[in-house]
């Protein structure tokens, strides 16, 4: 890390983790200076689903909730930004507090509650920024008290299929209680025709991903992966935070309530995107998440399948130059491997990773 960073997060990390997420994104808002921007190599080039990616690294869904900075995040580096998780009607999310550091396992658990102004705020913000260059996906999502939450995720459709650059059907957020529920296979099978359906109705119709949970079995993965196959998805993010616990240091916090983010969710969220690779095959576009926090996890995802890979806790720990750094050393790597493409990478590791267990 930088000097700037160190002190960026030596200031940060003396605000309690949510009165430093909203300083964060005023910084950017207000136009952060970041040393060391990302290198533009045509070999970091990543072209899936109709869209041109400059490199294949991205910022997660979970930090810009409501679309306020997705340019300045492409500003960092990051070869494109995902906003939301949107819903239609504002929500406030659960009690506070609700965002715990684990500094120790450089880990995060959130029980944040799918927090954000609702459809109209991003959509005001989003249309503001429209025909601006740079690749950003919506993240859709149900409000906690809908009565038919496969409605909710068609009206985000209806909203956002011409304003994003993909969207993303967020069904894996551990937050929401019953939400996970939709990854059942026909609850899925129905949400995922009705989300098509309002794709297909639409003026614009970007790319479609589904984000899954990393907490399910090879049966559960088979189910997701037999519907996403049928409906003809155009791809799938593997993975959400996990509500499992594998051996931490942060003593009482690793035992709140909420999913885990950053380093410890890497091996279990690795292990399930290169099963979900051998599921769905080449074709089928895959974005890793999960635990990236530099080249070598980056590359590693690429190698276990991913096609995109996404980092947001990795930023916390690492400081707005991180994209930067990771992509810079990505270039210094292909240099040392004689790679022409980063995607040359892709599925190099796939049967060691696809053969762990879950």
């Amino acid at each position: 890390m930088s000097l700037i960073d160190r002190l960026g997060r030596q200031f940060l990390f003396s605000f309690d983790p949510e009165t430093a997420h909203g300083l964060s994104i005023s910084a950017l808002r207000c136009g952060l200076p970041v040393a060391g921007r990302a290198p533009r190599d045509s070999r970091l080039k990543v072209s899936i689903c109709g869209l041109d990616f400059p490199n294949p690294l991205g910022m997660a869904a979970g930090y810009d909730k409501n679309a306020e900075v997705p340019d300045a995040l492409l500003g960092l580096g990051f070869g494109f930004a995902e906003v939301g998780t949107v819903t239609p009607l504002p929500q406030s999310g659960n009690p506070k507090p609700r965002i715990f550091r684990l500094t120790r396992d450089e880990a995060v658990i959130n029980r944040l509650g799918f927090n954000n102004e609702g459809h109209d705020a991003a959509e005001g913000r989003l249309v503001a920024r429209k025909g601006r260059l740079g690749i950003v996906g919506v993240n859709i999502g149900a409000n906690k008290d809908s009565a038919d939450r496969s409605a909710d995720y068609e009206k985000g459709v209806v909203r956002f299929a011409a304003l994003a650059s993909y969207l993303t059907v967020n069904i894996s957020s551990p937050n929401t209680p019953g939400l996970r529920n939709m990854q059942a296979r026909e609850q899925l099978a129905e949400l995922l025709l009705r989300v098509i359906a309002a794709r297909e109705a639409a003026a614009a119709r970007p790319p479609v991903f589904l984000k899954i949970a990393p907490d399910l079995v090879e049966a559960e993965l088979e189910d997701i992966a037999a519907e996403v196959t049928q409906k003809d998805l155009d791809g799938v993010i593997v993975s959400n935070t996990t509500i499992s616990r594998p051996p931490l240091r942060s003593g009482a916090l690793a035992g709140e309530t909420g999913g885990l983010s950053g380093k410890p969710l890497f091996e279990r969220s690795t292990v399930a995107l290169a099963k979900m690779r051998k599921l769905l095959g080449p074709e089928r576009a895959l974005i890793g998440v999960g635990g990236v926090d530099s080249v070598e996890t980056a590359m590693e995802k690429i190698r276990a399948g991913a096609d995109l890979v996404q980092l947001y806790t990795g930023l916390i720990y690492g400081g707005p130059a991180l994209p930067g750094r990771i992509l810079r050393d990505m270039v210094r790597a292909m240099d040392r491997e004689k790679l022409s493409s980063i995607r040359g990478l892709r599925d190099s590791k796939l049967d060691v990773w696809a053969a762990k267990p879950l």
